[in-house]
């Protein structure tokens, strides 16, 4: 395992992020909110409470996994597709790494922007509703078992070639 190239390639991928920070920090944040807003204000007038929790604190926990899963993949598929589309890509074909060290690179780096991404969304929510977290290390599972999966898409399509990332996007991206 080559481990300075993977840590390479994930150092690249959040220095990205880093020089992306609307689109990729902000959009997403802002996003999510609008979803909290318009469900607890169109559903949550009318249902106020679910088994004893407030509608607005119950529908948190399923905004953060879907912007994290949405964030996931597009994320890694961005960090792989676009510099096969500049054609930068060989830039690590003709290195000496595997398919498997590139994908948990990049895979990596998406993993890690997600995870950030799904605590701030949590914090933001704080701002609008009460919220009591009872099983934090259970909390932090999901939200690693959430965001790890999309390796699982980048990891099959490279075991027969790289060129198996072309049938990715219509499994993966709707």
């Amino acid at each position: 395992m080559n481990l300075p190239a993977i840590i390479a390639i994930y150092k690249f991928e959040m220095a990205r992020w880093g020089r992306t920070f609307l689109q990729s920090l902000v959009a997403p944040v802002i996003a999510t909110s609008l979803y909290f807003v318009v469900f607890g204000a169109a559903i949550g007038s009318r249902i106020t409470e679910i088994e004893g929790i407030p509608y607005g604190a119950f529908i948190v926990p399923g905004l953060i996994m879907l912007m994290l899963l949405t964030q996931s993949v597009a994320n890694a598929s961005f960090g792989i597709y676009f510099p096969r589309f500049t054609g930068t890509i060989y830039e690590h074909l003709s290195a000496p790494i595997s398919p498997v060290e590139i994908v948990t690179g990049f895979v990596g780096a998406a993993a890690t922007k997600s995870i950030i991404l799904g605590l701030i969304i949590l914090a933001t929510a704080g701002l609008f509703v009460p919220l009591h977290i009872e099983h934090p290390f259970w909390m932090a599972g999901f939200l690693l078992l959430t965001a790890m999966p999309t390796w699982l898409f980048f990891y099959q399509s490279l075991r027969v070639s790289f060129q198996g990332f072309l049938h990715i996007p219509a499994i993966a991206v709707p």
